[in-house]
């Protein structure tokens, strides 16, 4: 039987908008885009010219400190632009996909004989190595240093978050596959942890070669960093690799196939979304693919924010935006761009969710909320108010951390917890301050001060 571990801190946040379990559209993409930002501290070095052909597993990328570490084109097409930003920052590279799929071939060791170097080597050449983030601080690992351990979460609790047992039914023996192989990368074993609701009916709790956890408790307990901090916490000079079960079924897919698929399904969720449900796709996709989920009732006077990724800790991409390499869902919300009269002190407000009894939705527990993007409020002093506690299931002090963030300490960061947090590990802090602070941005300056300082 799995270690257990209950969880009593944090907070399910009631949004409208669940995805049914079915699959109602398998996407062309059309116009696909390969963006560096999404990996952390990639430094990219572009390895093709506009107008050139590619194949599905093409390098496009790679990391001009780390040359071995490639992103690659996840469809065959053109390559149509080399989109940049302010002061030339490489942005994305957009591909205009072929109607159907041509894969690039990968040489591929055997499974049982394959050396850890061996399985390194075949990743980085793949792109799929950038699929694996390490702890401290959520960046794309070294190869060279082998990990304590390798963690995975088989459930996500975030806000709306697809349901990993339905999305990735189809890809347990890939996923089996892939335990195997990481095995051999690490004498820690490989981690995973499932919700205890469904554990038993999970295609996930049988999987061989795998250390299983079970948790209960509401979000962030989905969170990997979480499960980490209660299984085996990240320590200074200690680094641990993550990765989610889509990662892994592209792994497994690899080393059986000898091809870099990543294909996914994934949700199309949020208060906006019409028929929420399940769609197949790949990382890149353009929002425009989606245009028929989209709720534009007339009734509806807010525009529609594209949010890749979940409410909490999803990109804001527009609809001419791209779907994230390590999103697995889209929320469709209302943009908040409005003024409320009397705001929090106005009675009754039935429609308005409150962590705290300022509202009635504390009697009405299991209601569900069309929540938008407004603040309902403006940005202010920073104050002691424990609400971060309350949220926050790991044995540190966010708002004391966040604030040696700000002051740019690094022996106080490092003694309140820097190494074993993300930014999506503290959302929920942003989610419920009273002082509309950025928490997440505030962490990723933390870490990148870390990355500067530490290197």
């Amino acid at each position: 039987m799995s270690n257990h571990i209950r969880l009593r801190k944090g907070l399910n946040i009631p949004l409208q908008g669940e995805a049914q379990p079915k699959i109602t559209k398998t996407i062309s993409p059309g116009i696909v885009a390969v963006k560096p930002t999404d990996f952390k501290a990639f430094n990219p070095k572009i390895l093709i010219k506009e107008g050139e052909e590619v194949k599905a597993g093409t390098p496009v990328l790679a990391d001009k400190k780390r040359p071995d570490i490639k992103l690659c084109s996840p469809v065959s097409g053109v390559v149509k632009e080399i989109v940049r930003g302010d002061k030339r920052k490489l942005l994305a590279i957009t591909i205009e996909a072929n109607e159907k799929t041509e894969y690039l071939p990968i040489e591929i060791p055997q499974v049982r004989t394959a050396t850890r170097e061996e399985i390194i080597s075949t990743l980085m050449e793949s792109g799929l190595f950038a699929a694996i983030k390490q702890r401290p601080y959520g960046t794309i690992p070294d190869p060279a240093i082998e990990p304590k351990a390798i963690f995975v979460s088989g459930f996500d609790s975030a806000p709306l978050a697809p349901n990993l047992s339905f999305a990735l039914k189809a890809e347990t023996g890939n996923i089996k596959v892939a335990v195997e192989l990481l095995n051999k990368l690490t004498k820690g074993g490989v981690h995973i942890s499932l919700h205890a609701s469904d554990y038993a009916s999970s295609p996930f709790h049988k999987i061989e070669k795998a250390i299983m956890h079970t948790f209960d408790g509401p979000h962030p307990a989905g969170n990997v960093g979480v499960q980490i901090h209660h299984v085996s916490p990240v320590n200074k000079g200690e680094t641990v690799w993550t990765l989610d079960m889509y990662a892994l079924a592209a792994i497994g897919k690899l080393f059986t196939k000898g091809i870099y698929d990543v294909k996914k399904v994934i949700a199309i969720t949020g208060p906006r979304a019409n028929n929420p449900s399940y769609i197949e796709t790949v990382p890149g996709m353009s929002m425009t693919q989606i245009k028929e989920y989209v709720n534009r009732d007339e009734k509806e006077e807010l525009p529609v924010r594209y949010v890749s990724g979940n409410a909490l800790t999803g990109d804001n991409v527009t609809g001419e935006g791209h779907l994230g390499f390590f999103h697995n869902q889209v929320t469709l919300l209302s943009e908040g761009k409005y003024y409320e009269m009397f705001g929090w002190i106005k009675p009754m407000r039935l429609k308005k969710f409150s962590i705290s009894r300022s509202y009635f939705s504390w009697l009405f527990p299991k209601k569900q909320y069309a929540l938008d993007t407004n603040l309902n409020g403006g940005e202010r002093a920073l104050v002691m108010t424990g609400v971060y506690e309350k949220v926050t299931p790991i044995d540190i002090y966010p708002m004391h951390l966040i604030k040696a963030i700000l002051a740019g300490d690094i022996d106080k960061m490092e003694a309140l917890g820097i190494y074993e947090v993300i930014e999506e590990d503290l959302a929920l802090c942003e989610f419920v301050c009273p002082s509309k602070t950025e928490i997440q941005h505030i962490v990723s300056k933390g870490i990148e001060l870390m990355i500067k300082e530490m290197s």
